[in-house]
C-alpha cells in the first residue's frame, strides 16, 4: 500500500493556478552571482519548496542606491504575479530594499508578501520593551530610506539605532559579490573571510549601543552567519530566515503527530 496523508481524499483546482504543492514565491534581482547556503537566491538550505521569478531589468545598483524607483514597479509586480499564477502560497523577494513595494505588491495579488525582513522591526520592538534598541543591520545604511521602513510598519524616530555594512568598506567580500562596479568578472566570495567581516562588524554595531536588545539582518547575504552573529552579541536575531520560516508556517500550518 502506497504512503501519502490521509487527509487528501480528494484534490481541487486552486483557481488558475499551474502548480500544486509550492511553498515560497522569490522574486529576485536581474543579476549573476552565488549566494551561500542560507542565502535566498540559494534554494538548496530550505525545508521547503522554493520557487523563483527574475524582477526583469531591476538590479542591485537600481534598488538600492537608485534615486528614481518608480520605473521598477511593473517588473516587480509581474515577477509577483507570475508566482502567484504558478501557485506559490506567499512571496518574498531576495533583498530587504524590495521593501519599498512592500504595500504595492500586496495590493497586487491575493496571497501574503513578506517583501523584506525590515518587517521584523516592529515585533523586534516589541519583544524586547521600549528601553532597549532594536539594531538593524543593513547593507547600505546611507540608501537605507524613510519609505523602506514606513512601508513595512515601522513608526519612525523609535527605539531601533540602523547601520550599513558596507558604509565603511569592512565587508570586501560582499562587495565582490553585488556591487556591478567593483565586483571581478565572476563574482566569487570566501566563506570563512565573510563570515569574519560580517561577525566583526555586527560586534561592533552591539558594542557601540550597550542597550541593544535584539538585532534585525536586513540582507540576504547576511543570514548564512546569522548563528555565528549571534554567538557573538548573544541577542536574538532576526534575518530573512527566521522570516521565511514564519513565512510558510502561516502559508502553509503545520500538522501535529503527537501522542496523549
Amino acid at each position: 500500500m502506497s504512503l501519502h496523508d490521509p487527509a487528501i481524499k480528494r484534490i481541487y483546482a486552486r483557481g488558475s493556478h499551474s502548480c500544486y504543492g509550492m511553498g515560497l514565491g522569490i522574486i529576485i534581482l536581474d543579476e549573476v552571482y552565488p549566494g551561500f547556503p542560507g542565502d535566498l537566491r540559494n534554494a538548496s538550505a530550505y525545508p521547503f519548496p522554493i520557487q523563483y521569478e527574475i524582477a526583469e531589468g531591476v538590479d542591485i545598483k537600481q534598488l538600492v542606491r537608485g534615486e528614481d524607483k518608480a520605473d521598477l514597479l511593473e517588473p516587480v509586480l509581474a515577477a509577483a504575479r507570475k508566482l502567484e499564477r504558478m501557485g506559490c502560497r506567499a512571496i518574498a523577494a531576495e533583498c530587504g530594499y524590495f521593501a519599498w513595494f512592500q504595500k504595492e505588491i500586496a495590493a497586487a495579488v491575493d496571497v501574503p508578501v513578506f517583501a523584506s525582513s525590515l518587517l521584523q522591526i516592529p515585533l523586534a520592538q516589541m519583544l524586547i520593551g521600549p528601553k532597549r534598541v532594536v539594531g538593524v543591520l543593513v547593507a547600505s545604511g546611507r540608501h537605507l530610506r524613510d519609505r523602506h521602513l514606513t512601508s513595512v510598519g515601522v513608526e519612525l524616530d523609535t527605539n531601533y539605532v540602523v547601520h550599513g555594512a558596507g558604509d565603511d568598506g569592512k565587508t570586501p567580500q560582499f562587495t565582490s559579490l553585488w556591487n556591478k562596479d567593483l565586483r571581478p568578472e565572476i563574482p566569487t566570495a570566501d566563506y570563512e573571510l565573510a563570515e569574519c567581516d560580517i561577525v566583526k562588524v555586527a560586534q561592533n554595531f552591539a558594542a557601540a549601543h550597550p542597550n541593544m536588545g535584539a538585532m534585525v539582518l536586513e540582507c540576504t547575504g547576511f543570514q548564512p552567519f546569522g548563528r555565528a552573529i549571534q554567538r557573538e552579541i548573544g541577542m536574538p536575531v532576526f534575518s530573512w530566515a527566521t522570516l521565511l520560516d514564519y513565512a510558510y508556517s502561516v502559508a502553509v500550518h503545520r500538522d501535529f503527530y503527537g501522542h496523549v
